[in-house]
């Protein structure tokens, strides 16, 4: 193609932003939009949206463009190297890119650059993708709403007076703003899958061991795990693809999942838990999830209900080994080795006091705090000991549960999206925003967030009690949570899909 037609597929680009992840990959594939079209779309829709809504901590307009114009060289020359070559791609801001700021939205790492690239990273930049900026999270990923993060607060695009969840509400905003094609980010108690569910978008949390966790800034060793953003489940699933298998840098890294794809004629056992459907939950968040039950009920699956009575010990268990690994993991920043380090200090006790306490926010010190003192000697026994031996009841119930059925649904989140400042005061009722996700986490097994549907609007004629500040005046994004066990990201994806399709398509927000 010449120069000048090359121009002209640029200037004929009109909201490429808006395609699919497969879209954008075929239409690249047949010549009809170029990558420089794609990435010049994206980059225009953070600028004219993202001074408001606060997806991204860092940009990367020239290095984006450069990159799209060596993907469309290649593609010139016949060469494409994998779905997502020319495509831009968010990178939550706790994973390591080289010679980018990388700050994981704490002002101790507020000008950190990392010598090398996370594993995803390097798989992503091999496969073509275009990394076109890193976004906002809680600080270190400890939190449910992105309020935590030491630089800005970042807004639901559906509603923005309400949060986007968290810890990964950047990368979730972005992709429902349609400020990248996808987009990546971490979760250890729930937080792809809860941003994903209150932003309206797919949020995928992988079997713990299937994607490499090297160059993430490890929170909660035994927990965190890496996954996908996207528009749909098809698009998860080919992100996923990209960015799973074995790393010999990671020491928990699984030598043998199986990453292949499943045919759709498939028909699954289904189990619905009982504990997760009564109290808690707002009976607009409810509604949905009980319309989405009944359509995979009628699109011939066997639905039955299940019970995991370890359910209630999840959260406790989760905050107290989340803690301590919180507490032993931040230990690193010091103010010796990099990082913030405070000045004037007159010894060396005086440099790790002074800068952690300027460097961290409220929530890292509350959560270092609790895991200091539940590891301290004549504790751990007493609070770290007993969570690890009830984690593993949490996990045996999960094992019964799929000795009866193939997959699990629930909710993903108790409520819709909550306004800022609704749960700041309250880190419990914050905690309780993940008491649907947590367990999963703490089984290692994987777990999807694909949009349901939206909540009702508030009938003030019928309030319903406990619902607080987030009595909608209209309707927001309620997310549905499929569960399976280890390794089973291929029933997962083919449910997902399965789903889309009866559920056909959903409003997206007009940011």
């Amino acid at each position: 193609m010449s120069h000048w037609g090359r121009l002209e597929l640029i200037k004929m680009s009109k909201e490429l932003n808006k395609l699919t992840l497969k879209e954008s990959s075929e239409k690249l594939k047949k010549g009809e939009v170029l990558s420089a079209g794609i990435v010049n779309d994206c980059l225009g829709q953070i600028d004219k949206h993202d001074g408001d809504i606060n997806a991204y901590l860092t940009v990367l307009s020239d290095e984006a463009k450069k990159a799209a114009a060596e993907s469309d060289g290649r593609k010139a020359k016949g060469e494409m190297r994998s779905p997502v070559d020319g495509l831009p791609i968010a990178i939550k801001d706790v994973i390591c890119t080289k010679g980018v700021k990388t700050t994981a939205a704490s002002k101790i790492l507020e000008n950190f650059v990392p010598p090398y690239d996370a594993t995803v990273i390097k798989k992503l930049k091999n496969a073509g993708a275009i990394i076109i900026g890193k976004t906002n999270c809680d600080e270190f990923a400890m939190g449910s709403s992105t309020e935590n993060s030491a630089f800005k607060t970042t807004k639901n695009p559906w509603d923005k007076e309400r949060v986007p969840g968290g810890s990964s509400g950047g990368s979730a905003a972005a992709v429902a703003a349609d400020m990248c094609i996808a987009a990546l980010g971490s979760d250890t108690g729930g937080s792809i899958r809860q941003p994903a569910s209150l932003c309206g978008v797919v949020g995928f949390k992988p079997t713990y061991g299937t994607v490499s966790r090297y160059g993430l800034m490890a929170m909660s060793s035994s927990l965190d795990q890496i996954g996908p953003f996207a528009k749909t489940v098809e698009d998860a699933e080919i992100l996923y693809n990209i960015i799973a298998g074995y790393d010999e840098m990671d020491s928990t890294s699984m030598q043998n999942a199986n990453l292949k794809s499943q045919s759709d004629n498939v028909k699954f056992k289904i189990g619905v838990v009982k504990e997760y459907m009564g109290e808690g939950m707002v009976a607009g968040v409810k509604a949905v999830i009980e319309n989405s039950i009944e359509m995979i009920k009628k699109m011939g699956h066997e639905i039955i209900e299940i019970s995991m009575p370890n359910a209630e010990y999840a959260l406790p268990v989760y905050y107290n080994i989340m803690a301590v690994e919180v507490a032993s993991n931040l230990s690193r920043y010091d103010g010796i080795k990099y990082g913030h380090s405070t000045k004037g200090a007159k010894n060396l006790l005086e440099v790790y006091l002074k800068s952690r306490s300027e460097g961290l926010g409220d929530e890292s010190k509350r959560r270092i705090m609790l895991g200091t003192y539940a590891s301290s000697a004549g504790y751990i026994d007493q609070y770290y000991a007993k969570a690890q031996k009830v984690r593993t009841l949490v996990k045996k119930d999960f094992d019964e549960a799929f000795k009866k059925v193939d997959l699990i649904l629930t909710p993903v989140s108790p409520t819709t999206a909550f306004k800022f400042g609704e749960k700041t005061d309250n880190p419990l009722q914050m905690y309780l925003s993940d008491i649907y996700t947590i367990s999963i986490n703490l089984a290692g097994i994987p777990a999807i967030s694909i949009p349901a549907g939206l909540s009702e609007p508030f009938n003030p004629k019928n309030p319903v009690p406990g619902t607080g500040g987030n009595r909608l005046e209209k309707g927001l994004p309620v997310g549905l949570q499929i569960i399976g066990p280890a390794l089973s990201e291929n029933n997962i994806f083919t449910l997902g899909k399965l789903y889309e399709r009866s559920r056909g398509d959903l409003p997206r927000p007009s940011v």
